[in-house]
C-alpha cells in the first residue's frame, strides 16, 4: 500500500508549525411533507447491488445554479456520529447556519456510531422513507455508497454552483470519490494513534517502541507499570488493527481480486496479537460498550496505552488526571510505517426530491466551509482539512493548544486514504467477527484465518 495521502499538501504547511427518525425529506411553507423520488434501480448499499442511481436530474434551468436554488422555506434533517461531548459545539454550528439564511432549518439528530448510521441509513433506503437531507458516512462506507447509489453525485451540484473543492486537500477529495464521482464531501478526518500514559512512561523510563518487533517487550514493560493491560486493542472496529497488516505487507485485496488474510504475513501479525492478548499483556476489546470500557482502562490507569483515534485527542485530555502522550503506529517488519486516514465524510442520500437535496447541498457547503472548519478543529481531535485554514493565526495556534499532535505533523506523508472497494464494509464485518474469535474465544489461527478468507473471497467475487 504505497497511495500517500495527500492530506500532506494541506498541511505541510503546519509541518514546521509543529469518531432515527426524521423525516425524508422536508417540511414546506405550508407544512405538508414532501414526498421522496424512490427509483427502482438504487438498492442498499450492503445488497451487493453494482446499480447507481437512476434519480432524475433537475430539469435545465437558464442559469445552471438555479436548478440548485433554495427557493421555499425548508426544514431538513442532518444525521451525524458525534458523541454528547460534542453537542454544544453541534448546536452552535447547526444555529449558527440557521441564523445565516431564512429559508432553510436544519434539525441535528445523533444517530450513533458510523455503523448505526449506516444500518439506519441503508434500512431507510430500503424502505423510501425517513431518510435524512444530510448523512455522515465513514470512510470505507463511500466505495459502497457510491456503488449502490445511495449517495448523490455532487459533481452537478458542484460545477452549478461554482464550489471551490481545491480548497481541500487532493487525497481527501479523493477519499470522498467513488471511481471519480464525488460522492461526498471531507468533512471530520483523523488517523491511528498510540495514547499512552505520559506521566507513568516518563516516571517508569518507558518509550512507546518504533517497531512491531519491541512491541511485545514494551507491552510487558508497561503492563507491569501500570499493574494492569500495556495496551488495548480495539476489536469492535477493524481499521484499528488494519494498518499493521498493511505494515508487514498484507495485500488484503489484491489485484486479482482475493483476499491475503491468511497468507504467511497476516498469519504472523495474527499470531503476535493473539500471543500479547492470551499473555494478558493486552486484550481485544469488543462487545457493545466495548469503546466505552476501553476509555475506562486509560482514565483510571488501568491500561498504559490504547489504540484509538486521533479524533478523541480532546476526550482522553479533558478526562484523564495524567498528561496524555500521542505516539505514531509502529513500523511493520517491511520497515513501512503507514497509517490511514479516518474520520468521516457528509452526503446527500440521493432518494430524496430534489428541494430537499438543494437545501442539504447549501447545509452541507456551510458545514465542510473554511469558515467553520478550525471550529471542528478546535473543538474536537480531528484535523484541519481545509488548505486556506491553515496559515491562519488559528491554524498557526493549533499546534500550540494540542502539541501532542507533533507526531501526527511529522508523520504526515505517511497517512494514506483508505481501501476502496464496494466488497469493503462486509469484507471489514467478516474480518473483525474472526477476529473476536480468535482472541477471545481461543479460536485457532491458521483454520478461522482459512474460513474468514473463503467467505471474504465468495464477498470479493459476489462485487467483482
Amino acid at each position: 500500500m504505497k497511495r500517500i495521502l495527500a492530506i500532506v499538501l494541506a498541511l505541510t504547511l503546519l509541518a514546521g508549525l509543529c469518531a432515527c427518525s426524521g423525516s425524508t425529506g422536508s417540511t414546506g411553507a405550508a407544512g405538508a411533507q414532501q414526498q421522496t423520488q424512490t427509483p427502482a434501480t438504487t438498492q442498499p448499499a450492503s445488497s451487493g447491488s453494482s446499480s447507481t442511481s437512476t434519480a432524475a436530474e433537475p430539469a435545465p434551468a437558464a442559469n445552471a445554479a438555479d436548478a440548485y436554488a433554495v427557493t421555499e422555506p425548508i426544514t431538513i434533517v442532518w444525521w451525524h456520529a458525534l458523541e454528547d461531548q460534542y453537542s454544544d459545539l453541534v448546536n452552535e454550528v447547526v444555529e449558527g447556519f440557521n441564523n445565516s439564511q431564512d429559508l432553510i432549518t436544519v434539525e441535528a439528530q445523533y444517530i450513533g456510531a458510523y455503523k448505526d448510521v449506516n444500518e439506519a441509513l441503508v434500512a431507510a433506503n430500503a424502505a423510501g422513507t425517513g431518510l435524512p437531507g444530510v448523512c455522515v458516512a465513514n470512510t470505507d462506507y463511500v466505495a459502497g455508497y457510491g456503488e449502490s447509489g445511495l449517495f448523490e453525485n455532487l459533481d452537478p451540484y458542484i460545477a452549478a454552483t461554482g464550489y471551490d473543492v481545491n480548497d481541500f486537500s487532493a487525497g481527501l477529495l479523493v477519499s470522498s470519490q467513488y471511481k471519480g464521482a464525488q460522492v461526498a464531501l471531507p468533512f471530520l478526518h483523523s488517523t491511528q494513534v498510540i495514547y499512552y500514559n505520559k506521566t507513568m512512561a516518563d516516571a517508569a523510563g518507558i518509550t512507546v517502541p518504533e517497531k512491531i518487533d519491541d512491541f511485545k517487550a514494551f507491552l510487558q514493560s508497561a503492563a507491569a507499570a501500570c499493574n494492569g493491560y500495556g495496551t488495548v486493542i480495539p476489536g469492535w472496529d477493524q481499521w484499528y488493527f488494519e494498518t499493521l497488516y498493511l505494515n508487514e505487507g498484507v495485500d488484503i485485496i489484491t489485484d486479482d481480486n482475493t483476499c491475503d488474510l491468511n497468507g504467511d504475513a497476516a498469519i504472523n501479525m495474527t499470531t503476535q496479537i493473539k500471543d500479547w492478548c492470551d499473555s494478558g499483556v493486552a486484550y481485544f476489546a469488543t462487545g457493545t460498550d466495548a469503546s466505552a470500557a476501553m476509555r475506562q482502562h486509560f482514565y483510571d490507569g488501568e491500561a498504559f496505552s490504547v489504540l484509538h483515534t486521533s479524533s478523541l485527542y480532546n476526550n482522553y485530555v479533558n478526562k484523564c488526571d495524567f498528561e496524555v502522550g500521542m505516539a505514531w503506529y509502529p513500523a511493520g517488519s517491511t520497515g513501512d510505517k503507514y497509517s490511514e486516514v479516518g474520520g468521516c465524510v457528509l452526503g446527500i442520500p440521493s432518494k430524496n426530491d430534489q428541494a430537499t437535496k438543494n437545501a442539504a447541498w447549501q447545509f452541507l457547503q456551510y458545514l465542510c466551509g473554511k469558515e467553520v472548519n478550525m471550529k471542528w478543529a478546535k473543538g474536537t481531535g480531528y484535523l484541519p482539512t481545509r488548505n486556506s485554514v491553515l496559515t491562519t493565526d488559528e491554524g498557526v495556534a493549533f499546534l500550540k493548544e494540542k502539541p501532542a499532535f507533533q507526531c501526527i505533523f511529522d508523520n504526515l506523508n505517511l497517512i494514506n486514504p483508505r481501501i476502496q472497494n464496494g466488497a469493503w464494509s462486509e469484507l471489514a464485518t467478516t474480518w473483525k467477527n474472526y477476529m473476536e474469535e480468535i482472541m477471545n474465544q481461543n479460536g485457532d489461527v491458521v483454520k478461522e484465518s482459512n474460513a474468514m478468507v473463503q467467505e471474504i473471497d465468495d464477498i470479493l467475487a459476489d462485487h467483482a
